[in-house]
């Protein structure tokens, strides 16, 4: 090799091959982590989980990082054991807890001595009932208590994944392209969010007859995938630690002061917040999203024998999808004007077709799996302005308006288009294209500022802190989102009970305009802390308005 690619991490080739593993395996895994979300009235209607059940599963993904500490512990593990160990870790502990989830909500399931034995027990846990935080509750459905114990088995592992490809990005991009980097593996890694809202309900209707175990059982073979991709990255990364002459990152014995001094920074307190904040106004809200969309927007029926109505178009979107995530992604990397305008005006003309094919289909997932597409398109612009021109805290502050004014169309604009069907998915496509682009600015402008507020040896323990900061937030609101849904309906949840209403019509009918509001309120609170981090940042010097790649 030459002075200019001496090790691997010298190649921009293979940075960015690196990069492609990383965000592939997090894309499978994005997939997983909302399989259900599109199919909320299939679990209320096929194994009666009210809104309360179903939020109660989707908030356990967290249970065990937030109040067992695991991702604490993880963040220890990935300093003290380095980045490959920890990515193969992560990989297997998803795949095993994606497996209990999967068993869970299959047939096999029902009946057995196994879900007696969950309808007996785990109903009352001393301690966490009395602080109001258990994971299960007395009624809460047998395949529901099980899914949620792999879902915390699952939600181990992929946190433990988001911290280990954050600390590998950062190993081999630092001085580099990082925000960039980090940008764009969110951006690739949030179309697992489209996948699943495009695919997720197809599996679960296939062949006519509904069965829910099918669309967990795709995700359970993508993190198979994913673990593939963790060991590709295990021998890429050990062959450059081989060039460096370096042992695997691991650091000093880890100590009790090093989070004194990650916690005593004002700084990392203002991200950290602001995170959980950002974090938990999208990630509880995509849990919902589709039902949302059910219940505020009017669907008309599809023909069944129509070319709208089959499983072919299903694959003929996605395809269009994945144009326009090509196209709109690559229009970031040409040096060419031409190219990139053409690249730009190709994206726009694939978008506009997608939209009407979702429009065509009736499909409110289809609807909502247009959210990451243009956090495709400007993540990585959003990070490149970033590394050569900073404005990381200025740019939070724009996200957390937009943030702000798209949970607000959601809870009073998009029902007075209830009857108008046109009008309601134009206004459903728009704000929902806007809230992805507030989403990017998190991963291109929050997380390569973590670097300049900790020491580079303890960088593994403050993004785990600062994701178990984030899921605290990540277990409460889809929690609270499911029990405000039924406290404010109580028509419905009567309705239920009695037996004039069925799941199928009650799962289409919840009023979401209180849920909405209190997402809209952790956008403002958002607001004022990113106008607080810029005073900080002002008066500390902390450098978070200023460029990472300086000349």
């Amino acid at each position: 090799m030459n002075n200019q690619t001496s090790t691997l991490r010298d190649s921009a080739a293979m940075r960015w091959l690196v990069l492609l593993l990383l965000a592939f395996a997090m894309f499978c895994s994005y997939i997983f982590m909302d399989i259900l979300s599109p199919i909320k009235d299939l679990m209320q209607s096929t194994r009666g989980w009210d809104s309360t059940a179903f939020g109660t599963m989707q908030g356990s993904e967290t249970f065990l990082n937030v109040f067992v500490f695991f991702l604490i512990f993880a963040g220890i593990i990935l300093d003290k054991m380095g980045v490959r160990f920890t990515a193969l870790l992560s990989g297997v502990v998803m795949l095993i807890g994606a497996t209990i989830n999967w068993y869970a909500v299959t047939d096999a399931f029902m009946g057995t001595g196994l879900e007696r034995w969950f309808n007996e027990h785990l109903n009352y846990i001393p301690g966490f009932d009395e602080l109001g935080i258990s994971p299960f509750y007395l009624g809460m459905p047998a395949s529901a208590k099980l899914s949620a114990i792999g879902f915390m088995i699952f939600g181990c592992g992929v946190e433990m994944a988001g911290i280990t490809v954050s600390r590998g990005i950062v190993k081999w991009f630092k001085g580099r392209e990082m925000a960039l980097a980090m940008g764009s593996e969110m951006a690739l890694a949030r179309l697992g969010v489209a996948t699943c809202m495009i695919f997720s309900p197809v599996f679960a209707n296939m062949g006519g007859k509904v069965d829910v175990s099918r669309s967990v059982a795709f995700g359970v073979v993508l993190l198979m995938i994913a673990l593939i991709m963790f060991i590709v990255y295990f021998f890429m990364d050990r062959k450059l630690d081989a060039q460096t002459g370096e042992a695997e990152e691991k650091d000093d014995p880890f100590q009790l002061k090093d989070l004194g001094q990650i916690l005593s920074s004002s700084g990392f307190w203002l991200v950290a917040l602001l995170c959980v904040l950002y974090y938990s106004a999208i990630f509880p809200f995509q849990k919902y999203a589709v039902n949302m969309l059910q219940c505020n927007l009017s669907f008309n029926a599809v023909d069944p024998n129509s070319f709208w109505a089959g499983d072919a178009v299903t694959v003929v979107q996605y395809v269009i999808m994945l144009i326009v995530a090509a196209t709109s992604f690559a229009s970031n990397f040409s040096k060419n004007k031409v190219v990139e305008y053409t690249c730009t005006a190709a994206a726009v003309v694939f978008l506009v077709i997608y939209c009407y094919m979702g429009y065509m289909r009736q499909s409110p997932a289809a609807v909502f799996a247009v959210f990451p597409l243009l956090a495709v398109a400007i993540t990585p612009k959003l990070g490149k302005f970033v590394d050569y021109k900073g404005k990381a805290a200025s740019m939070l502050v724009i996200g957390s308006v937009l943030l702000i004014l798209c949970h607000l169309t959601f809870a009073f604009v998009l029902p007075m288009f209830k009857g108008n069907v046109v009008g309601g998915f134009i206004v459903a496509y728009i704000t929902i294209l806007v809230l992805g682009a507030s989403f990017s600015l998190v991963p291109a402008s929050l997380w390569p500022s973590v670097p300049k507020l900790v020491d580079a040896k303890i960088i593994g323990s403050a993004y785990a802190l600062i994701f178990w900061i984030q899921n605290i937030g990540l277990w409460l609101f889809p929690l609270l989102i499911g029990k405000i849904l039924d406290k404010t309906n109580p028509d419905i949840v009567e309705k239920l009970a009695n037996g004039t209403l069925t799941p199928e019509q009650a799962s289409q009918m919840y009023d979401y305009t209180y849920p909405l509001l209190m997402l809209a309120f952790l956008g403002l609170a958002a607001l004022l802390l990113g106008f607080v981090l810029k005073l900080v940042d002002a008066r500390k010097h902390i450098g978070l308005e200023e460029p990472n790649i300086k000349p």
